[in-house]
């Protein structure tokens, strides 16, 4: 599981492979939050937080009002940096071993009730057809990382925080939010081989406009009301994810017409080509 260095982005053959480098390589980009998972991923975990004595009951209390109106409403930028501010100040001193600890304990027990049984199709879907699957979050890499790899994914570009003496100092090394996702999906691609123009993104909000507009196959996931209007404009595709699965469950088997087209074709383009197809076609909200 790897978050790439977004210094990257920009170099020569960031939009994919160079003539002669061999079978296209390409990726699925998800949103975690409100994409796959239908709450904050950061924000779930507040109760074993508190549990753990990292968190009072009053911020507990707050992480809750917050989730609320991140369900009710989205996030914009005002909220996401208001929302940045508030983890970065709650989560200063922590130790950073004992959040994997906490994160690791009580994963299933949090994150399983909240997986879109819809993203977790998709992504299998993804995977038949021989693409990568990556999770791209504004959460922290101690959340994502795991989540990521419960959900089967190739790589998890995430926050990462700055660590001194194995303690969170209450900055931000990396944030994977609005501009800084596209500079990390296009240096994964960079270094992959990705040809971004044959990938694929998801999300659900106005604030990754910039990641749905690195790849050549947006498509938008429970938007908010700025992202619909966006992908009215430009003809994007919307879908509406609504039942949750288990994350046990998180990556059923693939769909009798897929396993039996790529069984009788035997060629992951035309797998592909069935998967594009089905993309394609109007979904209503």
């Amino acid at each position: 599981m790897t978050a790439p260095d977004p210094a990257t982005a920009g170099r020569p053959g960031a939009d994919g492979p160079l003539p002669g480098d061999g079978p296209i390589r390409t990726a699925a980009f998800f949103d975690l939050d409100k994409t796959v998972l239908a709450k904050s991923s950061t924000l779930a975990f507040s109760k074993p937080f508190f549990s753990q004595g990292l968190i009072n009951r009053r911020a507990v209390l707050k992480s809750t009002y917050a989730q609320f109106l991140f369900l009710m409403s989205g996030a914009d930028h005002d909220q996401m940096d208001r929302m940045r501010s508030y983890i970065t100040t709650m989560c200063t001193g922590w130790d950073v071993e004992q959040v994997k600890s906490v994160v690791g304990e009580t994963l299933h027990d949090i994150v399983d009730p909240l997986v879109f049984a819809e993203a977790a199709v998709l992504i299998a879907d993804h995977k038949l057809c021989g693409r990568d699957v990556v999770i791209v979050s504004a959460s922290g890499e101690e959340i994502v990382g795991p989540i990521a790899r419960a959900l089967g994914a190739t790589h998890a570009m995430a926050t990462r925080m700055v660590v001194e003496d194995g303690k969170y100092t209450g900055e931000i090394e990396f944030y994977c939010y609005g501009e800084g996702k596209a500079e990390a999906i296009r240096a994964l691609a960079a270094r992959e081989g990705y040809a971004l123009q044959h990938c694929y993104a998801y999300s659900d909000s106005i604030t990754d406009l910039p990641m749905l507009e690195t790849v050549g196959h947006p498509t938008v996931v429970n938007p908010d009301r700025a992202l619909r209007k966006e992908a009215g404009t430009r003809g994007w595709p919307v879908r509406s994810f609504s039942k949750p699965v288990s994350l046990r469950d998180r990556i059923p088997a693939p769909s009798t017409a897929a396993v039996a087209t790529s069984a009788a074709v035997g060629m992951s383009a035309l797998a592909a080509g069935a998967l594009t197809y089905s993309l394609l076609r109007r979904f209503a909200f």
